[in-house]
């Protein structure tokens, strides 16, 4: 019992931190703007990670194609963590650091919103996957633990989860890409 009282401490502690601070809002706020710019000029979301941040990519990704809050047409988002053909064949015949580069390479387009998610904010291959967003014209976001390290230059905006442990980092990050898709559903599609 011990255990669970201080996660859920921890936890809510972090959540109320993020909650107070109204940065965290206008970084939201920011994405939800340039993701909603992108589509409306028919371009996309792509989203990577590694680890729990892949999973969370194919979740957000999931969010924006089927729905969150209600029914409406699918957001045009795609995990760059599902194709293991593609990422054990790039990982096999350039290394693993250029799994998320390749796509982005082959799949991007000036206009696209790349959002990398590393919970250090130094993964290397998402490192390399903003470079080649940026040579793309794409816009670059990110999701990060809170000390953003190498992302802080490499992204136009970043949320960086007040924490340093993994766990409750990508339990902000979750909050966060909830709000964020909630924002652009509503701009997108807004109810009457």
């Amino acid at each position: 019992m011990d255990f669970i009282d201080s996660y859920l401490t921890e936890t809510v502690a972090s959540l109320s931190a993020f909650q107070a601070d109204p940065h965290h809002r206008q970084v939201m706020t920011g994405m939800a703007d340039a993701i909603v710019g992108a589509l409306r000029q028919d371009r996309k979301l792509l989203i990577c990670g590694n680890g729990g941040s892949a999973g969370d990519s194919q979740h957000i990704a999931g969010e924006f194609i089927s729905r969150l809050m209600y029914d409406r047409a699918p957001l045009a988002a795609i995990a760059l963590t599902t194709d293991t053909s593609v990422i054990t064949a790039t990982g096999n015949d350039y290394g693993y650091e250029h799994i998320f580069t390749r796509q982005v390479q082959g799949l991007g387009q000036k206009g696209d919103v790349l959002l990398g998610i590393s919970t250090s904010g130094r993964s290397p291959n998402v490192l390399s996957a903003f470079g080649a967003a940026r040579e793309k014209g794409m816009v670059c976001i990110g999701f990060t633990g809170s000390h953003g390290g190498p992302m802080q230059e490499a992204c136009s905006l970043l949320l960086e989860a007040p924490s340093p442990k993994t766990a409750i980092i990508q339990q902000i990050h979750i909050v966060a890409a909830h709000i964020i898709c909630a924002l652009v559903e509503s701009t997108m599609f807004p109810r009457t």
